[in-house]
């Protein structure tokens, strides 16, 4: 049995449908840990075993976890966390203790790219997340952690933006160039190893996207695929704080937001070389094309 948990997010939601795709054929039972069943569409309800609750609760993953083989673990956005440590290790606590209690044999979970760079100690968010991947480690599961640069699908949240003035911002230096991984391909590769479970030990599995672009490539290739001029406009620091705390996001998690993206802007994606097994087949040209262009126009 596989449980997945954040089913119905942009990683988790694609996964099960990759997972129900694959079912029949494999015989593999699924089972989601969700807080909201009708959030998953009827048809999936009918095709999974659903555990009602938070995947940060002792209780609830106790129950999960019971007769699982493998799981997919994603820690969910908090805003309001009380620290980045809390949102990311003491989430995961609970969890951890229950894949030694109910012998889980392999975990996959969405992390980041930074581990052995000089700044990954002090890379906000993804310090975090490693020190995450560390706890999950130490539980003698065999893990396998998808070290992801920053997401393409990130670009939604400036779907308005770029659809009313052309223009999408962020915070590093505009011919800065890194990779960047659609959240589908991260998918991809978390059902790959929940259903080839042949690995053992601990490592990481990067997800680098077929190339490195700046913001000033994506900016040309959204240009060209929406056939209008789009701009990359960076932003201060300052003025990304302020726009963090405008959306009610804490201070503990702002100030993580920051120390990250001043992390990429000084190299911290840069550590993993590209090669065929680590680089994702989607193209950021492809993803204007079938998933921005339609946001921009709905």
């Amino acid at each position: 049995m596989i449980v997945i948990t954040a089913p119905t997010g942009q990683i988790g939601s694609r996964l099960l449908e990759i997972l129900l795709g694959e079912s029949h054929t494999r015989g593999e039972e699924l089972r989601v840990i969700v807080r909201d069943p009708g959030r998953l569409p009827g048809a999936v309800r009918a095709r999974v075993d659903v555990v009602t609750g938070s995947h940060g609760d002792a209780e609830v993953v106790d129950r999960a976890f019971a007769g699982a083989d493998a799981v997919f673990w994603l820690v969910p956005p908090n805003p309001q966390a009380p620290s980045l440590d809390a949102m990311y290790s003491g989430f995961t606590g609970a969890a951890a203790k229950a894949f030694t209690t109910h012998g889980v044999g392999h975990v996959v979970g969405v992390s980041a790219l930074g581990r052995g760079t000089p700044v990954a100690g002090r890379a906000g968010h993804v310090t975090a997340s490693l020190a995450m991947d560390d706890l999950i480690a130490s539980t003698g599961v065999a893990y396998r952690a998808l070290a992801n640069p920053t997401f393409i699908d990130n670009l939604l949240w400036q779907a308005a933006s770029i659809r009313d003035d052309g223009v999408f911002t962020g915070t590093v230096t505009a011919d800065r160039k890194a990779p960047t991984a659609a959240t589908r391909d991260i998918a991809a590769a978390a059902a790959g190893l929940l259903l080839d479970r042949s690995w053992t030990g601990t490592g990481e599995v990067p997800v680098l996207g077929p190339e490195d672009l700046s913001p000033n490539d994506l900016a040309r290739i959204m240009s060209e695929v929406l056939g209008r001029p789009i701009r990359y406009e960076r932003q201060t620091l300052d003025a990304f704080r302020t726009s963090l705390a405008g959306h009610g996001i804490g201070d503990a998690l702002v100030q993580g937001y920051l120390d990250m993206m001043r992390a990429k802007d000084e190299g911290l994606d840069d550590g993993v070389r590209r090669t065929p097994g680590t680089a994702s087949p989607t193209t950021f040209r492809a993803w204007c094309e079938q998933v921005l262009k339609p946001a921009v126009q709905a």
